[in-house]
């Protein structure tokens, strides 16, 4: 009985997201795509001259 408990308890934990773990993911997402649009825009433009 007690050993079906934690496994489900192991499961919940699993599956449960917490909110500002997501949010911090996107926003690296975010500033990590932002940093290379920079630095290829950077890069055409110093070509271009």
């Amino acid at each position: 009985m007690k050993k079906e408990k934690k496994q489900q308890d192991k499961i919940k934990k699993v599956k449960k997201y917490d909110k500002g773990q997501i949010f911090v993911k996107v926003m690296a997402g975010i500033l990590a795509l932002l940093m290379v649009i920079a630095t290829a825009s950077t890069l055409m433009y110093s070509l271009m001259i």
